[in-house]
């Protein structure tokens, strides 16, 4: 009976003794202004043990993760694998309904696909009417309703079909795919009758081939475009029904189907560029590997003068990029640089013409100047912070000394991620091509163009009109797969960053609860950490990896009407979504920040998600005035290591596919968007310095709750001793807020 009064007497007056702490935490921010009148009464009452529930009891049987565990979320667990199963099955029907090469090479109205089996040796798209298209306008997504058929070559001068000439060349025709002019039973045709049954083009121009299509090439001859257009003879070029044919008609028309093939045939562009230079983007990738891996290691060893190097990096890198982008723009300024008139402008999505656009780099230069005066803010008035966030990451560092396997682990997610990705585009490429060809009716009456009606190719077309084919669709569930195709991505890959995060806490948390950090750490505490995830919380990490899919699926519906409505004058439907898409995007991260500290406590005690997810907020809530910069510190300080990675590789990069580097400009190949391929190179560095940096992240969140656990479970004296390291690097900030 007394040992029971004594231990509550002992808890009551521990109790007491953390209130009177935080009265005088509170007392000290009241006097410096950090708080409120507010805020001191609720510390004063002891409200806020009341409010976030009471600090975690001391348990000597408590050591650590705990081995005696039970499976947690097992009906989400049962959900998600049966969404797999369902993803398996779209990517087996869309593997056997769809062909990519549909996407590849361009079709004609007869659906034949240019460049492709039989008409391999006829890799161009020619087009009878170009002025169609431009009747059409934007409508023109729909398929430009002109006879289109695959040629070998583009034509290399302008012809027209006049009336009144009797000798006309009929080898100089180009006529649907099995007609020949020239030979039975079409030779004694009359050419006109030929012309006018659409059968042969009336004229065509000189053209060149872009994205696969022949596309005049008058712009480049810099033409008036209301000049009526001329044979090489000096006929005016005139449609079948006598229109003239001007350079604005031809513009207009090119145009319309550059809007309509712009992404498509810069895709193939891109595509062949990063063919080129995939070598040159592996070495990139793994010179960012080495890179992250050395910086890893030196924060091992110098941890302070490594963060601080960082930073000074980060303001001489960023400082630099904002001379030289200021630099960029005066000196296009003053070459008074104008873009190039002309088609190749529709059609390409050119990175160098922007890049020759002074305002681009003005722009570069605002935004870097930005976020330089920001960091510099930040870096003066947290200075006291980033000092004590070093003495977490030292910690951390030491957590990883003793476990360097973790340094590869982030390999095993990277990996996974690639597959889930190559296997997701795959699918998704075979999905988009599945369906049969879909032909409409066209005539050259303006609404017969507009409100076009299906048609059976096979059937003979009445006199004017023709069967064109516009796409391949005709499969009412393709749309709803790839809608599902895409949450299944976002939940595959949101599992991938859980299972990486759970695993590692583990790791982390059975170094910290060890007493003896050289003897009681398990010999693979990572394979042990991995092996407890997947087999007692699969569904823990299926139910918070959900959560973050529906928010991010919600975000994309977002991002799709936003795009929808740029051409729309309804301000406040635009500031609705706007403020909707910034509350996404806020919640989004927060519940990110919520999942990551619940998969550290599942990890450590193997409490079911929601569970955790509470227990976790409850106790970052009870130590708020200490965990809200400090650890908002440390993401901040590996975010700039992770920015210093991508920025030099970035910098190496850029120059480099430049051919601006000396003694490799032979290694690089002559690419049409330079750019594109330091795009991929940022992106991948990223991706790999994030994975590197992960492991600090992770390890300084799991010794961060750690660590506060510890101070509210023991007091450091010898009957309730803290497990925290016996460095000084803990130990400093038990009496730091």
């Amino acid at each position: 009976m007394s040992n029971t009064s004594t231990s509550v007497d002992g808890d009551i007056h521990l109790r007491r003794l953390n209130v009177e702490e935080e009265k005088k935490l509170v007392a000290e921010k009241f006097k410096e202004g950090a708080v409120d009148d507010g805020a001191d009464a609720d510390f004063t009452d002891g409200r806020i043990l009341k409010e976030y529930g009471e600090p975690i009891k001391y348990d000597p049987s408590f050591k650590g993760p705990i081995n005696n565990r039970s499976c947690t979320d097992i009906i989400c667990c049962i959900i998600f694998i049966i969404f797999l199963m369902g993803m398996a099955v779209v990517s087996i029907v869309g593997y056997a309904r769809g062909d990519p090469i549909r996407l590849i090479y361009p079709t004609d109205s007869h659906g034949n696909i240019c460049g492709y089996g039989k008409y391999s040796d006829k890799p161009y798209l020619f087009f009878f009417d170009l002025v169609t298209c431009a009747k059409l306008g934007p409508a023109v997504v729909t398929g430009c309703p002109t006879p289109q058929v695959c040629v070998k070559e583009c034509p290399s001068s302008n012809f027209v079909y006049v009336h009144s000439v009797q000798n006309v060349n009929r080898s100089e025709l180009i006529c649907k795919i099995d007609i020949d002019p020239t030979k039975a039973p079409y030779k004694d045709v009359p050419v006109d009758k030929l012309v006018k049954d659409q059968l042969c083009a009336a004229y065509y121009l000189e053209s060149k081939p872009i994205i696969g299509r022949c596309m005049p090439s008058i712009f480049a001859k810099a033409l008036n475009k209301v000049d009526a257009l001329k044979d090489n003879i000096g006929n005016d070029i005139k449609r079948a029904n006598g229109e003239l044919v001007t350079g604005g008609l031809i513009q207009n028309g090119t145009i319309n189907i550059a809007q309509f093939y712009k992404l498509k045939g810069t895709m193939e562009l891109l595509f062949k560029d990063v063919v080129n230079s995939a070598h040159l983007i592996v070495f990139c990738l793994l010179l960012a590997m080495v890179l992250a891996m050395v910086w890893i290691v030196l924060l091992r060893w110098i941890t302070t003068v490594m963060v601080w190097l960082t930073i000074f990096l980060f303001i001489g890198l960023f400082g630099f990029g904002t001379y030289y982008s200021y630099s960029k723009y005066y000196e296009l300024k003053s070459m008074n640089v104008t873009s190039e008139y002309g088609l190749p402008e529709e059609f390409k999505f050119d990175f160098q013409y922007f890049l020759s656009q002074s305002r681009t780099w003005l722009a570069f230069g605002c935004t870097g100047a930005t976020i330089l005066a920001i960091f510099l803010l930040i870096t003066i008035f947290l200075c006291s912070r980033i000092m004590l966030a070093t003495k977490l990451i030292s910690e951390a560092s030491v957590a990883i000394s003793h476990m360097w396997c973790v340094l590869l682990w982030p390999l095993v997610p990277f990996v996974l991620q690639i597959l889930v990705l190559a296997y997701w585009i795959s699918s998704m490429v075979y999905i988009s091509s599945m369906g049969e060809p879909e032909y409409y009716n066209a005539t050259n009456d303006v609404n017969a163009l507009l409100a076009r009606l299906p048609c059976d190719p096979s059937e003979n077309a009445t006199l004017g009109d023709f069967c064109s084919f516009v796409r391949y669709g005709g499969d009412s569930y393709k749309t709803a797969m790839l809608i599902f195709m895409v949450f299944m991505f976002f939940w595959l890959m949101n599992f991938i960053v859980a299972l990486e995060q759970m695993t590692l806490a583990g790791a982390f948390a059975s170094y910290y609860w060890a007493w003896d950090k050289n003897k009681d750490i398990p010999t693979f505490p990572l394979w042990s950490s991995f092996y407890r995830s997947l087999r007692y919380h699969m569904g823990s990490l299926a139910f918070g990896s959900l959560i973050i899919a529906i928010i991010q699926m919600i975000r994309a519906f977002l991002e799709y009407v936003n795009r929808k409505l740029k051409g729309s004058e309804n301000k406040v439907a635009k500031f609705i979504l706007t403020c909707l898409r910034c509350c996404f995007w806020c919640l989004e991260k927060f519940l990110r920040y919520i999942n990551k500290n619940a998969y550290i406590l599942i990890a450590i005690h193997g409490r079911n998600f929601c569970t955790a997810a509470k227990d976790g907020f409850l106790l970052i809530m009870r130590n708020v005035l200490r965990a809200a910069v400090l650890d908002k510190v440390c993401d901040f300080l590996m975010l700039i290591s992770k920015l210093m990675v991508t920025g030099a590789i970035a910098v190496i990069a850029f120059f480099w596919f430049q051919k601006k580097v000396p003694f490799f400009e032979k290694v690089v190949p002559e690419m049409n968007y330079f750019l594109f391929a330091v795009v991929l190179v940022v992106i991948g560095t990223y991706l790999i310095a994030d994975s590197f940096f992960d492991v600090y992240s992770i390890a300084v969140d799991t010794i961060f709750l750690c660590f506060l656990e510890d101070s509210e479970r023991n007091d450091g004296s010898a009957e309730r001793p803290y497990y925290m390291s016996k460095t000084k690097n803990l130990k400093m900030m038990i009496n730091k807020k």
